[in-house]
């Protein structure tokens, strides 16, 4: 089903399969499968089916499913699975504020809105770019491990910022930000990069957090509580929106 166009007249053609695993993940699952094997031989199945299981989860933790992605000019889609824990307005990081030498303009000081998405260890972790456009900074920042569901993760923990900027000088930041157990973010992306809407851009391991920037006249489309889609939940749309409100039930 990769690259074919769907829409909402019934375009296309739909069929569940299992996703793929990515290749930065086949390595842990092997280990993992390994370990497992090792009190299997020895008789000691107590320990070796309890680590055999795990080793599934390693191997679905990586899970790599295909995405239908939502080509409106005006929508920005989520970066990650996961739930939505913050909405709130705060100053863009200042990593992607200071002149990086690049040439190319960082955000603004203005105020900005913030959406924070929690993934736990049961989501799926690759990242996807909000939207089209030419990636102008990927920074890396060290920082601690703290529970990434907290707001001072954003400004505290381990976290990479990445900004796209589309065509028409629309710019989207957004931080891929570790949590307890995650270690290690990894970019697929490098600045100068043109990434499609949708485009697998990186992973963080192990459980974290994505905090994506909205610019001023992009208003946010998901509520406080709501579990998203990476590349598929339309996060956000330029322009004014009336108050969206919802009910947990």
């Amino acid at each position: 089903m990769a690259g074919e166009i769907l829409d909402n007249q019934g375009r296309g053609e739909a069929s569940w399969g299992w996703p793929a695993i990515h290749p930065e993940g086949r390595k842990y699952g092997v280990i993992a499968v390994a370990i497992a094997l090792v009190p299997m031989f020895f008789g000691w199945g107590l320990l070796g089916w309890p680590l055999l299981f795990l080793s599934l989860g390693v191997f679905a933790f990586f899970r790599d499913p295909e995405r239908v992605v939502p080509q409106a000019d005006d929508a920005i889609v989520a970066p990650a699975d996961g739930l939505v824990t913050l909405i709130k307005t705060v100053e863009p990081p200042a990593e992607m504020q200071i002149d990086d030498g690049s040439g190319h303009p960082g955000l603004s000081s203005a105020a900005v809105t913030r959406i924070s998405i929690f993934m736990s260890v049961f989501d799926v972790h690759i990242n996807r770019a909000p939207i089209a456009g030419t990636v102008r900074r990927v920074v890396y920042v060290p920082g601690k491990f703290v529970n990434a569901d907290l707001d001072k993760a954003s400004e505290e923990n381990e976290r990479q910022h990445i900004l796209i900027e589309r065509t028409d000088g629309l710019q989207i930041g957004f931080t891929q930000i570790a949590g307890l157990v995650a270690r290690r973010i990894m970019p697929f992306v490098k600045p100068g990069d043109t990434v499609a809407k949708g485009q697998r851009i990186g992973l963080i391991r192990f459980g974290s957090r994505v905090d994506v920037y909205l610019p001023a006249g992009t208003e946010p489309k998901v509520l406080m509580g709501q579990k998203i889609v990476a590349g598929e939940t339309i996060l956000a749309e330029r322009g004014a929106a009336a108050l969206l409100e919802g009910i947990a039930q």
